[in-house]
């Protein structure tokens, strides 16, 4: 046996001596490392001199299972590895003894006998047998899906009723019970209410930069209007029963200029805050991956700010409810302190159940709870305040008199 024989019967050991299958029963990846490892352990154990180990290390062989493949090291002692899953080592074995591992969350593997798993890009997420990528479900507040439509539908119908109310109060501007408790406040709070209506639909849709700046800060700053106006009418209804000369300057004065007043007061603080608010920190689209499913929301940017206003609103909704049950036991004919207490009511009712259902939400369903808010407590103030006179204009047109108004003021003082 001639010296080049003897070296290729050397290598021919080394297939025997790995775990590795040859090339005709399964193509295999580079074997170079291996093939060096077990050299130049034969070397180092006395078995190769040192030309024997260069000679086999730079002998071009011919066993085709020792080229370059493209493909991993299929094992004896290893099942091959489907897509889906990659190569990991067992501890105590060879090095090409290996278990199949599935792929973590949020990669792949699309080979079989993968060494390793790929990670998808942003806005994909793996199929079900985690062998490709696909795009994830986005999800936000959508104008076609029920819950949209359904807030859509009736954000709309309480906008319509409010317009309604509106042209009925400016249709019988001139009865009593419209003047009874300034009719500028109550047109001022209609119109308010209709803003209310409008600004739920900046919640609903594909979240923009435009729009989460406008959400927020145009809720906050309507419905502050429409509390401030709320206790601007409670306060005139104070002012004109217990005047003691509704002739004076003074009364006069306190009666046409303290509700205005008022209402500018408390909603200029809520404008400089979201003034504030917009230009250090304004609200932005952002976009949470959650397994397959992309949430699309606007994040608030400062929460200080967020949860300031939220604060106000609420300090101004109790103020303005002190008030009103204050007023509560005034004579019928001039007072809706009632109705202004129970709309008070239900809006601190509303907005103390909402902080912690919004909290506990995230994505489209934190998005509805907000909208449920809006649209229930300014429906409470629309239903508390206006439904009652609103039944008195339209079907009880004989009570709608001034003589009946001052016979009922005059039987509630002597009683």
């Amino acid at each position: 046996m001639n010296k080049k024989d003897y070296y290729e019967e050397i290598l021919g050991q080394l297939q025997d001596t790995t775990c590795y299958e040859p090339l005709d029963h399964n193509p295999i990846a580079s074997l170079t490392t291996v093939i060096n490892r077990f050299l130049l352990t034969w070397k180092e154990e006395g078995l190769l001199n040192e030309d024997e180990y260069l000679y086999l290390k730079i002998f071009k062989p011919s066993y085709p299972w020792l080229y370059t493949l493209p493909k991993a090291p299929s094992s004896f002692c290893s099942e091959s590895c489907l897509p889906g899953f990659r190569q990991s080592v067992r501890k105590g074995w060879p090095v090409c003894c290996f278990e199949c591992v599935p792929c973590s969350a949020g990669e792949i593997s699309n080979e079989i006998d993968s060494a390793h798993c790929w990670p998808c890009p942003e806005d994909h997420w793996p199929n079900a047998g985690r062998t490709e990528c696909e795009l994830t479900t986005l999800q936000f507040l959508s104008l076609e899906e029920p819950l949209g439509i359904l807030f859509s539908s009736l954000g709309s119908l309480l906008f319509l009723i409010t317009l309604f109310v509106l042209c009925v109060f400016r249709r019988f501007q001139d009865t009593p019970i419209v003047k009874a408790n300034n009719r500028g406040l109550s047109y001022a709070l209609l119109i308010a209410l209709l803003l209310c209506f409008l600004s739920s639909f900046t919640f609903m849709g594909h979240p923009l930069q435009v729009t989460c700046m406008l959400r927020q800060n145009s809720f906050i700053i309507i419905f502050s209007i429409s509390i401030s106006t709320v206790l601007a009418k409670t306060i005139t209804v104070i002012i004109a029963f217990n005047a003691r000369d509704p002739t004076s300057r003074s009364s006069r004065w306190l009666g046409s200029r303290m509700p205005s007043a008022v209402v500018l007061l408390c909603s200029f603080a809520p404008v400089l805050i979201c003034t504030v608010w917009l230009l250090r920190d304004p609200p932005f689209p952002v976009k949470i991956q959650m397994g397959d499913t992309t949430i699309i929301q606007c994040d608030e940017g400062s929460v200080l700010f967020f949860y300031l206003m939220l604060g106000y609103l609420g300090l101004l909704a109790t103020v303005s409810f002190v008030v009103a049950f204050y007023a509560r036991n005034l004579p019928q004919s001039f007072n809706e302190a009632k109705f202004l207490t129970f709309s008070m009511l239900v809006f601190l009712a509303v907005w103390v159940s909402f902080i912690p259902a919004y909290l506990s939400t995230q994505g489209k369903y934190m998005v509805a709870v907000e909208i449920f808010a809006i649209l229930s407590s300014s429906a409470g103030l629309l239903g508390c305040i206006f439904i009652p006179k609103c039944y008195i204009i339209l079907w009880r047109p004989d009570i709608n008199t001034k003589q009946y108004l001052m016979q009922r003021t005059i039987c509630s003082k002597n009683t």
